[in-house]
């Protein structure tokens, strides 16, 4: 009975610690700033909103709170040996990071180099530095990197997880410019989890014993334990012109369930062969940034898919709540027929809703190459009569300009980040990648 007073004492005083932190505030306002951007794009591309911004954000902050709360009750059983001054030193790092490339605010990142740093500070016990220089050296040195890297294949399995769930929801359709300049649909996956850990570590004065010996720590455990908040962000930035958004994020899903695993895997194997930390800390961050770069290789290398076929037009969105919807057309559909007519250009497909505007009838190629007929009465007011945002031809006035996001971005979205097509302008090559969020995995 002791044991469970003492641990929600604990558990009380860790949460308590968590919200007076700005970390988790500044966590949550990203996530906020992420999806507020999105909107932007959206109403400046299809002068519509297909997600509402304070719905995504809830919904993430409830997904990485769950995560927080399993992979805090995993962390029990593997233990963290974790000073206040470890957590400053991975925060540090990852400011600095973060300076360079958004999306290097990520843990494989800042823990991997912390461990490459370690190993080289240990080649030269000598070298202790002076004044403040000393205590960062001293902070570096003592980190634990197996159990900082188990952390990170633990929070990686769980963005693997939080992907394959919610990952296509968040999707954002886009106009952007192909390999060859031709203008071609696709869609920005991108999301924010911020994550709330309690991590159990040996308490600094005489307490309570646990019922079981963590992993880590080894004789620090007769002390007794305690609590540390440390809130984290993972989250992913994919662009995909060439499948399908839950196509997308499956694989994903799997490429990100892969590198935790292993990771983690590493991780354990490095606490009972010390000479495995630095290749453990090595594939942290390469393994990682060589999934980023061949995703995008893969990207540059596949077929577009939201291009309009000849004689139909290809369906990139579907409007929420609106008639297309209700018919159950589905993105990456192709539309043939309407009211008996092809329409083979939006304008023809617009004409042939005007026939009859009280009632629509749809002939569409599904994505198994079958035909399959749709009917539904149309409404006075429904947006667009039809609700369905379709691949872009040559007319389409405005593309998104392909970049990596900065922080600056992040804070005040340009305008011009969506304008105006310059078909003067030739193609780009390499490099084509959707602007990158924040991400830790």
């Amino acid at each position: 009975m002791d044991l469970v007073l003492e641990g929600l004492w604990n558990v009380a005083g860790a949460v308590g610690q968590l919200f007076l932190q700005p970390f988790y505030y500044i966590s949550i306002i990203m996530v906020l700033l992420l999806y507020r951007r999105q909107v932007i794009l959206e109403r400046r591309l299809f002068h519509v909103r297909l997600n509402n911004w304070l719905t995504q954000t809830w919904r993430t902050v409830l997904g990485g709170l769950l995560a927080g709360v399993i992979i805090s009750l995993v962390n029990a059983f593997i233990g963290m040996t974790l000073t206040v001054e470890g957590i400053l030193c991975i925060w540090a790092v990852t400011i600095v990071l973060l300076l360079v490339r958004v999306r290097y605010l990520c843990m494989a990142y800042s823990v991997g180099l912390l461990g490459v740093i370690q190993f080289v500070l240990d080649r030269f016990p000598s070298f202790v530095g002076s004044g403040f220089g000393a205590e960062v050296l001293r902070a570096v040195r003592e980190l634990n990197i197996p159990a900082l890297l188990c952390l990170v294949g633990l929070l990686h399995l769980a963005e693997g997880l939080l992907v394959r769930w919610q990952g296509a929801s968040f999707a954002g359709p886009l106009f952007f410019e192909g390999k060859r300049g031709k203008l071609v649909g696709g869609y920005q996956m991108q999301s924010l989890w911020p994550v709330p850990l309690l991590l159990l570590i040996p308490a600094q004065t005489a307490g309570g014993v646990l019922p079981w010996t963590p992993l880590f720590g080894g004789n620090a455990w007769q002390d007794g334990f305690g609590l540390v908040a440390l809130p984290i962000i993972i989250g992913f930035s994919e662009m995909t012109s060439g499948m399908l958004p839950q196509v997308k994020a499956r694989l994903t899903s799997n490429r990100l369930l892969f590198f935790g695993l292993t990771v983690f895997v590493l991780a354990l194997l490095s606490h009972w062969w010390g000479w495995i930390v630095l290749p453990a800390a090595l594939v942290s961050f390469l393994l990682h940034e060589g999934l980023v770069w061949y995703s995008r290789f893969e990207e540059q290398e596949s077929s577009p898919l939201f291009v309009n076929p000849v004689g139909g037009l290809r369906v990139l969105a579907v409007l929420p709540d609106s008639p297309a919807q209700e018919m159950g057309i589905l993105v990456g559909e192709t539309i043939r027929k309407v009211n008996g007519v092809p329409v083979p250009t939006k304008e023809e497909m617009h004409a042939a809703l005007r026939m009859n505007p009280a009632f629509c009838k749809l002939e569409v190629l599904n994505l198994k190459g079958e035909i399959k007929f749709l009917q539904r009465a149309i409404y006075a007011g429904e947006h667009h009569q039809l609700g369905v945002i379709l691949a872009p031809d040559d007319k389409a006035p405005v593309a998104v300009r392909l970049q990596p996001l900065s922080l600056l971005q992040l804070l005040k979205p340009r305008r011009s980040e969506a304008g105006a097509r310059d078909k003067r302008r030739p193609a780009r090559r390499g490099g084509d990648t959707a602007s990158q969020p924040p991400s830790a995995g």
